[in-house]
């Protein structure tokens, strides 16, 4: 089962932040992945795996995107907690976070010359395309591939090597 769902909106600063922005991040980034996993658990069989879609952000904090980096935070931490709530049941929990994706989420709310240097400050100088993340839902979703890592986040970052 994988969770990917998320909302952002760019602010300038936590008082730009209305109280609707903050409940509606919090209930897309994170209760939605909470109630997620726990209607999946009681179908997920003895080497099932839940991976879920965290960011870099909520690693390194951004100070334009606090509501986001705040639940991509949770996130990173219910993936640690609930794998360690279902090892015994034999369901792995992982999460990949990575840097910047071209995705629409991603630039929908900048402007245009923002929208042309995403991604830029990466080693890489660009955002990474979402097919060359997906491989690491498909590692960590495949028992052959992944059946002794749970409890883990992985961070695809286009050649950066500073994250926590």
């Amino acid at each position: 089962m994988v969770n990917n769902a998320a909302y952002q909106h760019h602010q300038e600063s936590i008082e730009d932040i209305s109280d609707q922005q903050f409940d509606e991040t919090f209930r897309t980034n994170i209760y939605g992945y909470f109630y997620l996993a726990k209607a999946a658990v009681k179908h997920l069989p003895k080497g099932g795996a839940i991976v879920n879609c965290g960011s870099i952000t909520g690693l390194e904090g951004s100070g334009q995107l606090i509501d986001y980096s705040a639940t991509k935070g949770a996130i990173h931490a219910f993936t640690k907690s609930l794998a360690q709530s279902l090892v015994e049941k034999g369901i792995r929990v992982n999460c990949v976070s990575p840097g910047p994706v071209w995705t629409p989420l991603n630039v929908a709310d900048k402007p245009p010359k923002e929208v042309a240097e995403h991604g830029a400050d990466t080693p890489m100088n660009r955002p990474a395309q979402p097919e060359e993340i997906a491989p690491a839902f498909v590692f960590f979703a495949s028992n052959a591939d992944s059946s002794y890592i749970t409890g883990e986040v992985l961070t695809p970052l286009g050649g950066e090597t500073t994250a926590a």
